[in-house]
């Protein structure tokens, strides 16, 4: 089922109906933006809810203020009588003064709106929870829809990346942790990074040459556990042992696993830099800079340009 993005201090849309038709009320006709800016004010929105975005960089607020907006204008309770205008209507105003303390919430969204949403008729095989899942997904934002059909399919991916690393060939996954690196862009434009795992290795499975002449170097661990078989604070003493038998001072310390508490608390103290990346992080930062996937499809959302009607 859909959910909507966690912890966030903005509203839910069907929220700002209220405050859409309060700040309409006097019947004047108030331009968009303006008018996004005062149900904001309207709401008494924190400047912390203010500033929170959606994936595509929007201001989710102003979405979600967009979309209560949206389904007024469909139900016919405010109309656009200039372009990139609003002013209330007849029936707008009805419902504000039959309800002057209203919160809607899904459940009044659906009742008072869904006759002007797309319908969607299940098809052969369909169960009714996918005709539910349907209707819930109605009730938020389009582009919040898209935001998390992105985020399940991300995740679906990189729970795919992490089984296939933990049964990858050692030297695979090292090799594989060296191009994620270079891919973030330590080594420079040049790529300088090798995996030099395997007999004689010294305790580390890789390094990255952080400039040309390879003064600055950083040195890497990657240790391919089991999902249950978490890395101790033994491991991370020996790669400390490893670094300073280098002469060296940085190290990353990648596992396809977890960190145990001690071992984390070990990495904080001493004064060796050491980053832990856990199994769970390796693989949001190869989707994030695309190493182990690919793009197989890419969407591009349009709205109205309001600034073209002004």
């Amino acid at each position: 089922m859909t959910e909507l993005p966690e912890q966030s201090e903005v509203p839910i849309w069907p929220r700002f109906i209220p405050h859409v038709l309060q700040v309409l009320s006097d019947g004047s006709i108030v331009r968009r933006r303006d008018l996004v800016a005062r149900v904001l004010d309207s709401a008494e929105l924190s400047e912390s809810a203010r500033a929170e975005r959606i994936a595509v960089g929007d201001g989710r607020a102003d979405n979600r203020v967009g979309w209560a907006l949206t389904n007024l204008f469909k139900a016919g309770w405010v109309e656009r009588p200039e372009r990139a205008k609003y002013r209330i209507t007849p029936d707008g105003l009805k419902w504000l003064r039959e309800n002057p303390d209203a919160e809607p919430d899904f459940g009044d969204a659906n009742r008072l709106f869904k006759e002007y949403w797309p319908h969607t008729q299940p098809q052969h095989g369909e169960s009714a929870g996918i005709i539910a899942d349907a209707a819930t997904e109605s009730e938020i934002s389009p582009i919040e829809q898209i935001e998390s059909g992105i985020a399940r399919i991300t995740e679906e991916v990189a729970d795919d990346l992490l089984t296939r690393l933990r049964d990858s060939d050692p030297s695979f996954f090292e090799d594989a942790v060296v191009r994620l690196l270079l891919a973030m862009g330590y080594g420079g434009a040049e790529q300088r990074g090798k995996r030099i795992g395997g007999t004689g290795d010294g305790g580390v499975d890789g390094v990255i040459d952080q400039d040309a002449l390879g003064l600055e170097r950083i040195y890497v661990q990657a240790k391919r556990y089991a999902a249950h078989n978490s890395v101790g604070r033994e491991a991370i003493q020996a790669f400390i042992g490893a670094l300073h038998g280098l002469g060296a001072n940085r190290g990353i310390f990648l596992t396809t696993s977890t960190f145990t508490r001690q071992a984390l608390d070990y990495a904080e103290q001493i004064p060796t830099r050491i980053v832990l990346i856990d199994g769970t992080r390796l693989v949001s930062l190869m989707v994030a800079y695309r190493v182990g996937v690919q793009t197989t499809q890419t969407y591009h959302v349009v709205e109205v340009d309001e600034d073209f009607f002004e």
